[in-house]
């Protein structure tokens, strides 16, 4: 697995020794980021269910202002402050351990994000709670983008007034989904 594009084009990530964290390949990724385009330094990213980060880390790497990054496995966190270290992004980078699926402690301080990225594991039904979760957050406000990755038989859940699904698209067994956030 490395980094697409961007500062760190090339580099190469840490991944898991063991199958429980399942990265977004490398060839989705590049799909997704060709699909939102060039990135600014005002973009905030949020990393939910962040894996190894590497999502995250190649929006830093073409241009992002800042990234947060959240997973509740202390391997997982220990696996993105170590790319996020290779990568030398320490200092536009937050790791948070905490349940994607709960609504985050104002003691966090996460900050208002315009991208976030959601690739809860399959077949575990968290779609639908983290997706809750996260609209009735403070943190992904108005005109905000959600780009979620999810199992093609785990469909999208209804969604809440405030989203707008502007793209779907199928890629193997996969579903990413391009949410806006309108109100």
């Amino acid at each position: 697995m490395r980094i697409i594009a961007g500062q760190r084009r090339g580099k190469r990530l840490f991944t898991p020794l063991n199958r429980s964290i399942r990265p977004t390949t490398d060839r989705l990724r590049e799909t997704i980021f060709n699909i939102l385009g060039p990135l600014s330094a005002e973009a905030v990213v949020l990393d939910l269910f962040a894996g190894t980060g590497a999502m995250g880390i190649e929006a830093l790497s073409r241009g992002a202002g800042a990234a947060w990054f959240i997973d509740q496995s202390a391997a997982a966190v220990s696996l993105i402050q170590r790319n996020i270290d290779a990568c030398d992004f320490s200092r536009q980078a937050r790791v948070v351990r905490w349940d994607a699926c709960r609504e985050p402690s104002p003691q966090i301080g996460l900050p208002a994000c315009n991208l976030a990225f959601m690739d809860p594991p399959y077949a575990q039904g968290l779609v639908a709670p983290a997706l809750a979760c996260w609209t009735r957050s403070a943190v992904l406000p108005p005109r905000a983008v959600l780009i979620l990755e999810h199992a093609l038989h785990e469909p999208l859940p209804p969604l809440a007034p405030s989203w707008s699904a502007v793209d779907q698209r199928r890629y193997g067994k996969s579903l990413v989904s391009f949410l806006k956030r309108m109100l």
